[in-house]
């Protein structure tokens, strides 16, 4: 008996190494922008918002974009993600509609496919995830978001399966 309770308070401990930490809801479904213009992407971008754990945070970060051939872009810049700085750089292929697939070493801790969930009519504000949920993130042209996309930006996310209570905004 007590080798049997030994035995699965083992292999519980065995499957709880292997989950992968996310922002996301395992199993929950989630989009990409099915209709953006890769051109109106181009240009410079300022961190609104990140997702980090309790008491971790840095500075928001910013990137470059730029359209390149096939549907493509060329990134560059520094993020906050998960509440740590990281260094972006390269090219992000075009892996369907609204979705990029990192290429080369300038993607260390963002080398997970990104989504463009969200970007608004005017192309002021995007919100960008993964389906893994690793990593989620928004940008904007100004910086912080003002409270209606703001407020877009939080039910994108939600609707995606992100838990937007881990959110942290630049204000």
């Amino acid at each position: 008996m007590y080798r049997l309770i030994a035995l699965a308070l083992l292999l519980s401990a065995c499957g709880g190494a292997q989950t992968v930490p996310g922002y996301r809801k395992p199993g929950t479904d989630i989009w990409s922008n099915a209709v953006l213009e890769v051109p109106r992407l181009a240009g410079d971008w300022r961190q609104a918002a990140d997702f980090a754990p309790p008491g971790a945070s840095c500075a928001a970060g910013g990137l470059t974009i730029r359209p390149v051939a096939a549907g493509g872009l060329e990134v560059s810049g520094r993020l906050c993600l998960g509440g740590q700085a990281r260094a972006i750089s390269g090219q992000l292929a075009a892996s369907g509609p609204g979705r990029f697939r990192p290429s080369g070493p300038g993607f260390a801790g963002a080398d997970a496919e990104w989504w463009v969930l969200w970007a608004d009519t005017g192309y002021r504000s995007l919100v960008i995830g993964t389906p893994s949920g690793a990593f989620g993130f928004a940008l904007d042209r100004e910086g912080a978001l003002p409270a209606d996309r703001r407020a877009a930006a939080r039910e994108i996310l939600d609707w995606n399966g992100y838990d937007v209570t881990r959110a942290v905004f630049v204000d």
